[in-house]
């Protein structure tokens, strides 16, 4: 094949990633470096104030101090998305083990159930879980019906967050984390048990190393979505704790500070960034070690 041949055969791809990813990225690092307009939006001129704004906030003699606010939610923001992370593995996991040990007709339709819910919409799944959390929903009178304490909804709390966040993303865990386990030569755990390892022993030895390249993809996968959500949230935590994506949204909306609102979106995209290096310095590790 003629280097021609391939300059000319991947021009289209390159100039569709590059019109619809790199272009959108330089005009938000271009707003974020802008200045905030006197009635919202931004004017083309250099400033720093946005990122300055994350760190700091001015006093009552102009003097800049050290506001820890948006490190908060920063913070928040990769908690309840490592929280999330972690969950999906836990389910993720037993589930795809269980999917790999059944026929393979039976594999296809539990593979179809796990992503069914991609053929329905997010707001719609996100609602659905309004109407189970809320006020007199399906949770609250399953929990009385068994004898528990009166509760005025489980809505607007973190619970009900990570939850929505969860089985909003835990179908891009299984997936990957499936087809690791499908790989798995049963030989091996036959093995682990003849050389009289536990349970515990034959997960931790045999089965956790080889779906490692799985549980890293789908991690990824789940994680990085999860530092940008928005729906989840607003809706089923009412607000009242924000994080990165829905601070986004309200610069953009209500706010309309345009400039810090990029600045922001910058920062989350350092650390999608970040995440996928380091994740690239480990797969060469793996294939070192053998994994």
């Amino acid at each position: 094949m003629s280097k021609a041949f391939r300059f000319w055969g991947l021009a289209p791809a390159w100039a569709l990633m590059i019109l619809t990813l790199i272009v959108p990225i330089l005009i938000v690092a271009g707003v974020s470096v802008a200045e905030r307009g006197a009635y919202g939006g931004f004017d083309w001129a250099f400033d720093l104030t946005s990122y300055r704004q994350i760190l700091f906030t001015e006093g009552w003699t102009d003097a800049l101090e050290f506001d820890p606010k948006y490190l908060w939610i920063i913070a928040r923001t990769m908690l309840y998305a490592l929280t999330t992370t972690v969950i999906c593995v836990a389910l993720a996991l037993p589930v795809s083990y269980f999917i790999a040990q059944q026929s393979a007709r039976v594999k296809i339709i539990l593979i179809y159930l796990v992503t069914l819910p991609f053929w329905v919409s997010m707001i719609v799944r996100v609602y659905a879980w309004l109407i189970i959390l809320g006020n007199d929903g399906i949770l609250e009178r399953v929990y009385r019906l068994f004898g528990g304490a009166d509760v005025s909804g489980f809505l607007f709390t973190s619970g009900a967050m990570i939850t929505g966040m969860v089985y909003s993303y835990i179908p891009l865990m299984v997936l990957p984390v499936y087809a690791s386990v499908e790989k798995i030569d049963p030989a091996l755990i036959e093995a682990s048990h003849d050389l009289y390892g536990s349970r515990w022993v034959t997960l931790r030895r045999v089965i956790l190393p080889l779906t490692a390249p799985g549980l890293m993809a789908g991690s990824i996968l789940v994680f990085v979505p999860c530092l940008g959500t928005v729906l989840e949230p607003m809706l089923l935590g009412g607000g009242k704790q924000l994080m990165m994506g829905t601070l986004i949204q309200t610069q953009f909306g209500g706010a309309r500070n345009w400039p810090f609102g990029a600045a922001i979106a910058m920062v989350l995209l350092a650390f999608v960034v970040l995440v996928l290096l380091i994740n690239a310095r480990r797969m060469p590790r793996q294939s070192e070690i053998g994994l």
